[in-house]
């Protein structure tokens, strides 16, 4: 119940921040995405603000604490290296926000304001999600190795 009650603390806390930051307005995303025409910085101090946040804050509570509240231990920054899959995802997310001028955290905050055409994107977007998973669970064939010639 306590996970429960704080992940619902931390989705409104969220909510408030985007849409104090613009975030849900898809004129102002698709205008600071404009960098070639008419851009509007805004949200790039928004997101530097966040950033900033989060990154003195983690060092801090790090620091003072051996474990977060809710979890067992801290989870490791990762320092993987970039692939295939990562950069086709993040190519097709910087796609649907330009194109849309949502993001799912925003889209969803969002339909809760009222918006018009935010409820389009998220049936949009969960959608694209169920086909995702449907692609993944996909059975695979096995290679079949080509047979090595004999000299």
């Amino acid at each position: 119940m306590k996970a429960a009650l704080m992940a619902g603390l931390a989705g409104i806390l969220f909510s408030l921040g985007l849409g104090l930051g613009g975030m849900t307005d898809p004129a102002k995303v698709v205008g600071f995405l404009d960098v070639a025409g008419d851009w509007q910085p805004g949200l790039a101090f928004v997101m530097a603000g966040a950033m900033g946040t989060y990154a003195l804050l983690r060092r801090l509570i790090v620091r003072q604490r051996r474990a977060p509240v809710l979890a067992p231990t801290f989870p490791a920054l990762g320092n993987a290296r970039p692939d295939a899959r990562l950069v086709a995802g993040a190519a097709l997310f910087g796609a649907g926000w330009g194109l849309a001028g949502y993001c799912p955290g925003p889209a969803f905050t969002s339909v809760g304001s009222g918006a018009n055409t935010a409820p389009l994107f998220v049936a949009a977007m969960v959608g694209g999600m169920l086909l995702f998973q449907l692609w993944e669970k996909r059975p695979v064939p096995a290679r079949v190795q080509a047979p090595v010639p004999q000299r």
